[in-house]
């Protein structure tokens, strides 16, 4: 079969901006929308992110600036839309999120979500409101993000971590490792589990361990794709990569 380029004019592009550490989120992108290479490309520019910790020197690693500039960057390509594909608005609040979407769209032109505000809205289209949470940062990042998701009337019932706190890390910890901390994540009264982080390659681990525990997993790099294609125009219906991106989240919760 004969390599079938699809000019720019006649595909969507959704620019991701990256953690300049993660080597999971472009491999994980390209291969669940791979279906779609025909009507939709994916365009990455990094920001300097080398750990997760409530310091301000990491904190700060996600100021605006650093934001916009990266984002400009993608405007030259004139995507259409933007996600930050990162997770830092889940300890440093949905609002500076918020507040970086409206200066990125106000820069670029281009609509912009991120994958912590794309959550918010997979819960919302979902109805589920109590949530087991997956993530592997240090205990005091975990409980920061309980605080943050809890601020929005949510229900964190179950958390497990992995105490990793370099960048670099995420992107090693195994698939027996992730399935455990999922198991671990989880609680009879938790309607879905949320796998928190962009740098760890948990996507293609989804559909396997929703059919074990019986719920919707929201992993980032998925929820994060699946905003994107919303917003580039683009019907967000792949199946093989979990219940939200086949359109049956809804359905496998009322199952519980």
């Amino acid at each position: 079969m004969p390599n079938h380029y699809v000019p720019a004019d006649q595909r969507r592009k959704i620019g991701h901006i990256t953690p300049s550490s993660n080597t999971v989120l472009e491999p994980l992108t390209a291969l669940i929308s791979r279906s779609l290479d025909d009507r939709v490309s994916h365009h990455f520019t990094r920001i300097k992110v080398e750990a997760i910790t409530l310091e301000a020197r990491h904190t700060d690693q996600f100021r605006p600036e650093a934001m916009v500039a990266a984002a400009d960057l993608l405007g030259d390509a004139a995507v259409d839309a933007i996600i930050w594909n990162g997770t830092s608005g889940a300890w440093n609040g949905f609002d500076a999120d918020r507040e970086m979407c409206s200066l990125i769209s106000e820069h670029t032109g281009a609509p912009c979500s991120t994958s912590t505000l794309a959550q918010l809205d997979v819960l919302a289209a979902t109805g589920l409101r109590r949530c087991g949470l997956a993530v592997p940062y240090t205990d005091d990042v975990t409980a920061r993000i309980i605080g943050v998701y809890e601020g929005a009337a949510l229900q964190i019932v179950a958390s497990a971590n992995l105490g990793v706190s370099g960048n670099r890390e995420m992107a090693l910890v195994s698939e027996a490792a992730i399935r455990g901390l999922l198991r671990r994540a989880d609680a009879p009264e938790a309607e879905c589990l949320m796998l928190i982080c962009t740098g760890v390659a948990g996507a293609h681990l989804v559909e396997e361990m929703e059919q074990e525990l019986g719920k919707p997993i929201f992993d980032s790099v998925t929820v994060g794709l699946w905003k994107g294609l919303v917003l580039a125009g683009i019907e967000p219906h792949i199946d093989g990569w979990g219940s939200l991106l086949s359109g049956t989240a809804r359905a496998l919760t009322r199952s519980c």
